[in-house]
């Protein structure tokens, strides 16, 4: 066994040890990238919310100074020092970067009477003080634009702590964003959002202490601030690749590209400024097409082919590139370089993973015998901070042949728990198993261990030593893991089976998402919480008139469905009540008796109706077990 908890194993140490003369760390460039243009930063960087929470500290990443330790990836360790690099920083003449205030970066650009702001970070908390570093070296300006590239929460959330609904309502701030970017970013985050959320936890490591045995940064940031989460909608759109718009003075020129890191995104590049935006497009790690926390599987085809297009655009013509995270870069043909490597990368992984599938080898097959061109593995900005390779083509196998790898034997498997059970008895108890995982932990193979003592732990959840054994396992493994998310996730696991369910800090279903659903998706989002075996007796039909909207529920074999703009001709009851009376329902602020009370609902009909339909909706856990059953 290892030195014990928070020590890494001598196989562990020798293997980070190892990668040490495999990479090219006599590289400094990304050092020098990440310093240049720095203008001042918040000392310390610590921010707290209006009741004096802690909701950013990057005090924290203090440690990452130095050499890796041996509980640390070498690699990873690099990637930290290079995210522990935060402040305010010119990327050129008006435009500015403000980094490490949240996972995300924040975007200035300075405009003829005031500031465009780009992605305003998760929390509102943080992109105050990202646009309060900006004013104290920049000046008081107003902020006279807001951008949101796409459609996930670390570039929209902070929303409010930038803008007001009253200046976006008077018409004098617009807020653009690309096609499609309201249906998903409140889709993503509503309808599986608690099960995202909870394994956001794990994957940003929102439960670990910063530290050389714990939380090493997420790869594509140091972890996500824990602010207030909010949303102002958009006022314009993008609609077309080519489409212009000029912002206070400052011309955009924008490329659509659906369906490559997010559903809805967009890169944009400045004519008059030579400056290149990618979003998310082009970071410098691996991304994911399937990140950990769950999501759609993205298509790494249609990945490559855009960033191919945005090198025939624009960046041939563009001295300086910038992103949603990380460094810029400058020059044109490194930023050419850099655009037709990550695109080369998420090319290969989706061609070599489909010819590899058409010989007949499997998901879990292909990822253990894959390989990157040298000249793509010995690039920095292609590692697998983020995005792994190992996750990343199972998800091109997984977008493509689906769960199933054909093997008959895979089709109607037991349970975890059901199949533990019966694998502990064949291999002779608890303790037979045991014995040989702790030898195969001293030899080493620890994968094996956490494989094979997770049978235990799913059969015997209250067998302290195998729980034990597994914490250590996966410890191990974070200590080896390169990927910063793979690194929370058996690091969070371990934490969880010493200590217990924790649940998490992270939350992506605010009050803020939920009232910019549409009535469409509202109601499709309830349909999902519909307990349906309790519903199977049940029809109840209903005809709502929400605002100025009219629709119908009907509930009927365990299905909850809608039409909007109709009633039904005899419903059971008949509700009228503002968007906003729903909104505190759903949120669980007030019940139909207290909006029946203040004259917010009005119910005609059989008034129980609605009783007996909300009595049937499911609470989500946002602290379902992982690591146990």
């Amino acid at each position: 066994m290892a030195d014990g908890i928070g020590a890494a194993s001598s196989q562990v140490a020798a293997a980070n040890d190892a990668l040490r003369r495999e990479l090219p760390f006599g590289d400094r460039e990304d050092f020098e990238d990440a310093r240049r243009g720095f203008v001042a930063t918040s000392d310390p960087l610590r921010i707290e919310a209006a009741d004096g929470r802690t909701i950013w500290d990057m005090e924290r990443y203090a440690f990452t100074h130095g050499d890796a330790p041996p509980t640390a990836n070498p690699s990873l360790w690099r990637q930290a020092q290079l995210l522990s690099i935060h402040g305010l920083f010119e990327v050129a003449p008006g435009f500015y970067q403000v980094r490490g205030f949240d996972l995300s970066n924040m975007h200035l650009i300075e405009g003829e009477t005031g500031v465009i702001v780009s992605d305003p970070l998760i929390s509102t908390e943080a992109a105050a003080a990202a646009l309060a570093l900006y004013r104290a070296h920049r000046g008081d300006r107003p902020v006279t634009g807001l951008i949101y590239s796409h459609s996930h929460i670390d570039h929209f959330g902070g929303s409010r702590g930038i803008l007001s609904d009253e200046q976006v309502a008077a018409g004098r701030v617009p807020v653009i964003a690309p096609s499609g970017f309201l249906e998903h970013a409140v889709s993503e985050n509503v309808y599986a959002g608690t099960a995202m959320g909870r394994r956001a936890g794990y994957m940003f490591g929102a439960l670990l202490e910063p530290g050389p045995a714990g939380q090493l940064t997420a790869g594509l940031g140091p972890t996500t601030s824990t602010g207030t989460v909010t949303l102002i909608p958009p006022t314009q759109h993008v609609v077309e690749t080519g489409q212009e718009e000029v912002v206070d003075g400052v011309r955009f020129v924008f490329q659509l590209t659906p369906g490559t890191e997010a559903p809805s995104e967009m890169n944009f590049y400045f004519p008059d400024h030579k400056v290149l935006f990618v979003a998310e497009n082009a970071s410098h790690t691996l991304h994911n097409t399937l990140t950990l926390r769950g999501a759609l599987v993205r298509d790494p085809r249609i990945w490559a082919h855009y960033l191919n297009e945005t090198i025939e655009r624009f960046g041939r013509d563009a001295d300086v590139l910038f992103a949603c995270h990380h460094w810029p870069r400058w020059g044109t043909e490194r930023i050419v370089d850099y655009l037709s490597k990550q695109r080369d990368l998420y090319g290969y992984l989706h061609d070599q993973t489909l010819r590899l599938l058409n010989q007949g080898w499997t998901g879990i097959e292909i990822a253990e015998r894959f390989e990157l061109p040298p000249s793509l593995d010995q690039a920095w900005h292609c590692r697998g901070y983020y995005g792994s390779v190992s996750h990343n083509v199972k998800a091109v196998y997984q977008r493509y042949m689906g769960w199933f790898d054909g093997n008959p034997a895979h089709l109607w498997e037991h349970t975890t728990t059901e199949a533990s059970t019966r694998y502990v008895d064949f291999m002779g108890g608890a303790e037979a198993v045991l014995a040989k995982a702790r030898e195969s932990f001293d030899a080493g193979d620890f994968r094996w261990v956490a494989q094979v003592v997770n049978h235990v732990v799913f059969a015997e959840p209250d067998n302290r030593a195998a729980k034990e054994l597994q914490a250590a396992a996966l410890e191990q493994l974070g200590y080896g893991a390169e990927n910063g998310t793979w690194r929370n996730f058996f690091l969070t696991g371990a934490k969880e089976l010493r200590e217990g369910t924790l649940g998490t800090p992270t939350t992506t279903v605010a009050a803020d998402i939920i009232v910019h659903l549409s009535l469409d998706q509202l109601l499709d989002s309830l349909a999902i919480r519909l307990d349906g075996p309790r519903a199977w007796n049940e029809r109840i039909v209903i005809n709502w008139t929400v605002g100025e909207q009219t629709c119908v529920t009907r509930l009927e074999n365990g299905v909850l469905s809608h039409l909007l703009d109709r009633h039904a001709d005899a419903p059971d009851a008949t509700i009228e009540i503002p968007r906003a009376g729903l909104d505190k329902i759903l949120l669980g602020v007030a019940s139909p008796a207290d909006l029946v009370a203040a004259g917010e609902l009005r119910i005609g009909g059989d008034a129980s109706a609605l009783v007996t339909l909300l009595g049937l909706f499911d609470a989500p856990d946002p602290d379902f077990a992982i690591v146990t059953p």
